[in-house]
């Protein structure tokens, strides 16, 4: 375990410009929430206003009004997914991609769950709650309504997104194969447009219904549209982007060094990552995530990888001039949270990537920021650190050696005091700062709970793992 202090100056970013940015990411975050939850509310207010509580006294017309309801709220929040999967800048940019990620969960299981409601109960309604009636109504229903045809292969789409969402199937699928069956969502949501607008009179009885429900489904589609079609195409097309070189650092892990026109122009930020595709051999059309493991200086790109599936394994055939197609910068873990002039970066293992970038990339005084890296063997990027230790005055913390426990995030040399007592040795005033951390999702847990007992608040913790 090493720290280094040097001497040389480096510009300390304003007081006042830190945390410029995180007013408006908190107005956008509580205007998002504002909207969904109007939005329930006035579908709410439509159903009620149409005799929904009413109709809840007698059990077959309960039934058929407990459809009506859930098939409503369902339809707001898979909007509200396709908005959350599309990748808007501004929602990017105010939440988070962990958040994001919690969310995106939460709201996907709840439509899902609603809509299986609304089948039921619809079906039950309409069959006059005979439970041997159910098949032949499913039927009558999916066959003889305009759009149910469609309905049903949304359904099956989603049935089969949300299947493979859950941890369980997820630890048993690879990224790639994952992520594409996660796509099915947009064609689920969008086959079940024609159903609700041609059958359903909560959607179209009155003016005002047809405005919000049409408004809705197009700003979705434009979300889709312009963010994950659109915009991708333009940087791809303008950017012109292809390997440069291909570094290999040892122990199943590589760099890969990108370059193309005029990439100042790209946006890009030390923190963020970029979704990759390489025009070569098969599997060129799976896109997979990985961080910028050094600052943009507006002529190149890099990240690092290690073999751990697919994608990254196909790193090892790139050869300089292999195309690159790219989607983003993504990502929060940049400048943009910051508050505090002083930073500690903690990071394991090929998570150390996008903190590798911060810490040449952010602006920090000589000894005010304070790099932390638990590795197995070797150290990753030793002698960057080193560098930015000497030029900028980085402190250098590294922990060697596995877990010492399943309990701890740490190696055995810290011997037998806690997480929560090494962490303050080291870092005394580590709640008085902003904290990034990045690494695998078990290990990052442990890492926020004991910057949690030390008393940092939650919004200076800035977080990303390796889960999907």
């Amino acid at each position: 375990m090493t720290a280094t202090r040097v001497s040389r100056a480096v510009t300390r970013r304003p007081e006042r410009t830190l945390g410029a940015r995180v007013g408006f990411d908190q107005a956008v975050r509580t205007a998002a929430g504002s909207v969904l939850w109007l939005s329930l509310l006035l579908v709410t207010y439509w159903w009620v206003a149409d005799n929904g509580l009413q109709d809840m006294a007698h059990l077959t017309d309960s039934m058929t009004s407990a459809g009506r309801i859930s098939g409503l709220v369902a339809s707001v929040l898979l909007l509200a997914q396709v908005v959350l999967m599309a990748r808007v800048p501004v929602l990017e940019r105010a939440f988070g991609q962990d958040r994001l990620a919690r969310i995106h969960r939460t709201v996907g299981f709840t439509s899902f769950n609603l809509m299986l409601l609304h089948i039921v109960t619809i079906t039950l309604g309409y069959g006059a709650m005979q439970v041997t009636a159910v098949p032949a109504t499913l039927w009558d229903l999916t066959v003889d309504y305009p759009g149910m045809l469609l309905a049903a292969a949304g359904t099956a789409c989603l049935v089969m997104v949300v299947v493979t969402s859950v941890k369980a199937a997820r630890r048993r699928l690879r990224y790639e194969s994952w992520h594409l069956m996660h796509l099915y969502a947009y064609l689920g949501v969008g086959l079940a447009l024609p159903h609700q607008l041609w059958t359903g009179q909560q959607f179209t009885d009155s003016p005002a219904k047809t405005v919000f429900w049409w408004s809705a489904w197009a700003l979705a589609a434009a979300a889709v549209l312009v963010w994950r079609l659109g915009v991708p195409l333009m940087v791809n097309l303008r950017h012109r982007l292809r390997v440069a070189a291909v570094v290999d650092e040892g122990a199943g892990v590589r760099t890969v060094v990108v370059t193309g026109r005029r990439l100042d122009a790209l946006s890009a930020e030390a923190g963020q990552f970029f979704t990759w595709r390489f025009l070569t051999g098969a599997g060129w059309t799976r896109g997979n995530p990985y961080s910028l493991s050094a600052a943009p200086d507006g002529q190149s790109l890099r990240f690092t990888v290690r073999d751990v599936g697919d994608g990254s394994r196909r790193t090892r055939g790139l050869r300089p001039g292999t195309r690159v197609i790219v989607e983003g910068p993504y990502g929060r873990l940049t400048s943009r949270p910051r508050t505090r002039p002083r930073l500690a970066f903690i990071g394991a293992g090929v998570g150390i990537t996008p903190l590798r970038a911060l810490a040449e990339g952010l602006s920090y005084a000589p000894g005010d920021a304070i790099y932390v890296e638990r590795f197995t063997d070797t150290p990753l990027f030793a002698a960057e650190i080193d560098d930015l230790s000497t030029r900028r005055g980085l402190q250098v913390l590294r922990v060697p050696g596995r877990r010492r426990s399943p309990d701890s995030w740490l190696g055995p040399i810290v011997g037998t005091a806690s997480d929560l007592t090494a962490l303050r040795r080291w870092i005394p005033d580590v709640a008085d700062r902003d904290v990034y951390v990045c690494g695998p999702e078990p290990w990052t847990d442990l890492v926020c709970a004991t910057l949690t007992a030390a008393g940092l608040p939650d919004e200076r913790l800035h977080l990303e793992t390796f889960a999907w």
